[in-house]
């Protein structure tokens, strides 16, 4: 069975529909039956589920057309909604920072997102917006890697954001992943993106970095440089170099540090 993935909003997740007999590619815009009714929203992801499934899986019903897409509310119209929502927030004290709305294909229901430290009792805040809006109200607490694609910008390289372009979903970024890639001296503000968080683009050659990193002898490994015996004290992973502290031979050599290309002999 084919499967899409549909996105209401881009800080939303992705849900499965079924395909059905529809073509449906990519960057198309369909409209399904959700619990809460009716939805717009875009294909992100297509893939076939292989084996028998007990549960559920509601079908598209059809590619959206003009005619759908203009039922969405303007800017003008949800700049009017989010600077409301804003006044309530202040006016009821509540630590969270408003970020997006999104209307439902229906115009039944609408969806606010904001970002907060920790959890928010927000119900005054939904009583106040569904008496003034007259529609079914929800909230959801996004984090900031989510307002950062919202919002856009430029990164440290001098293009858009990735998760802005082309990033569907956010992989988890480690610490150990900017140490692998030697660039932890840098600082954390040096390696981290426009969200605070560590830069997504730390994953994209992590795998590399580990594999050349395999092909360097261990830090503390005793090795024979032309015949002078040392300790691998400091690897060079792009340059395949690693740094050696003599402890051997001459007086006025012993405690110095060279560094040596491991593929030197390869070269000759």
């Amino acid at each position: 069975m084919l499967i899409a993935q549909v996105k209401f909003a881009p800080w939303d997740k992705a849900y499965n529909f079924s395909m059905g007999g529809l073509k449906v590619a990519v960057g198309d815009t369909v409209i399904v039956e959700t619990e809460l009714g009716k939805e717009m929203g875009r294909v992100t992801h297509v893939f076939e589920e292989s084996g028998e499934s007990d549960r559920e899986i509601k079908p598209i019903l059809r590619l959206a057309d003009f005619d759908d897409a203009a039922r969405i509310p303007g800017e003008d119209r949800k700049a009017e909604m989010m600077e409301y929502c804003r006044l309530a927030i202040e006016k009821l004290a509540l630590p969270m920072k408003l970020v997006d709305v999104h209307f439902s294909w229906e115009g039944k229901r609408l969806n606010f997102a904001f970002i907060a430290d920790g959890r928010i009792d927000f119900r005054e805040l939904v009583k106040d917006l569904s008496s003034h809006f007259g529609l079914n109200i929800r909230l959801t607490q996004i984090g900031t890697r989510d307002e950062a694609r919202i919002a856009g910008d430029c990164g440290p390289c001098g293009r858009g954001l990735c998760c802005r372009g082309f990033l569907e979903d956010f992989s988890s970024i480690t610490s150990e992943m900017a140490e692998a890639q030697q660039v932890v001296h840098r600082g954390s503000e040096r390696i981290s993106g426009m969200c605070g968080r560590l830069m997504c683009c730390l994953s994209y050659e992590y795998e590399g970095y580990k594999a050349m990193a395999g092909e360097l002898p261990p830090i503390g490994t005793r090795v024979n440089v032309d015949g002078t015996r040392g300790v691998v004290a400091g690897h060079h992973i792009l340059k395949q170099t690693v740094d050696v502290r003599i402890d051997g031979g001459k007086e006025d050599a012993r405690g110095t540090v060279i560094e040596v290309d491991i593929n030197r002999h390869k070269k000759k």
